[in-house]
């Protein structure tokens, strides 16, 4: 029971469209009916706008006019392939050099992941990949863009709970004075990736991605592997947050889709 604790009320993928609202993707695909499908899937979850082109030089010539919120890039495509793309859309200093980008590849192998993130890519996703995993991906290398501004090592706050990323240290903060929450290295790297998604879905896999990451491949049981984990940090942090209720407990819940969400506590006046 405990690791099927669903979000209650708003659905968290819903709450993406906040998100989206009013960002602009540029999509490198040459295969039309997956190209047509993940712009339409994009705009329907709030894109204002999915510009889609079918080859490398046509998404330069894109790019350079247009400052993109987000670059959808493909690795084979004819002419210049989504990696070569990328390389020379980061050299050329334009309004889009800058922008969040997600390989979407069949071209799947550790060695070809490592290759798109040393040349410039900011995530890697292996196709055939799920509608929600993709949207859950994007969502968080906007997040992320939108944390550039801020101090390096600012804390997070959600509630009573205040994350130091300098400090390595999750603390739970009342008016009788604050106290530290005992978390392990890995607890800690789980706790940072989904509260700094604040309330919105983070994917089991992209927590394996960047939490696991002494492992050089994705064992079929991962799953199981990340619903052990999380079963024992429900627990833990239940032990050492009381004070929330039964109500707020377990803090972190399921979403759809494999997914799971920190709760949003900003509200709670403890």
């Amino acid at each position: 029971m405990d690791g099927e604790t669903a979000v209650a009320g708003e659905d968290p993928f819903a709450q993406l469209r906040a998100v989206f609202a009013g960002r602009t993707a540029l999509l490198l695909e040459d295969d039309p009916d997956l190209s047509a499908h993940v712009a339409e899937r994009l705009q329907r979850a709030g894109f204002a706008t999915v510009d889609r082109v079918d080859r490398g030089e046509a998404a330069l010539e894109a790019a350079a006019g247009r400052a993109y919120d987000v670059l959808i890039l493909d690795r084979m495509t004819a002419g210049l392939d989504g990696l070569e793309t990328l390389k020379r859309l980061r050299a050329s200093e334009g309004p889009s050099a800058d922008a969040p980008a997600l390989m979407l590849t069949a071209l799947g192998g550790e060695r070809q992941k490592v290759e798109g993130l040393l040349e410039g890519a900011d995530d890697y996703l292996a196709k055939p990949v799920g509608d929600e995993e993709l949207l859950a991906r994007i969502a968080a290398q906007l997040r992320r863009a939108a944390r550039v501004a801020k101090p390096v090592n600012a804390d997070l706050v959600n509630g009573p709970f205040r994350l130091s990323f300098g400090a390595r240290t999750v603390t739970f903060e009342l008016s009788s004075g604050a106290r530290a929450i005992d978390l392990s290295p890995l607890e800690f790297a789980i706790v940072s990736e989904l509260m700094g998604a604040r309330g919105q879905p983070v994917t089991k896999t992209m927590l394996w991605d960047r939490c696991w990451v002494e492992w050089t491949f994705l064992p079929d049981n991962f799953v199981n592997i990340i619903d052990a984990r999380i079963s024992a940090l429900r627990r833990r942090l239940k032990e050492q947050a009381p004070e929330l209720g039964e109500a707020l407990h377990p803090l972190i819940v399921s979403a759809r889709s494999q997914s799971l969400v920190f709760r949003d506590l900003s509200a709670w006046a403890g």
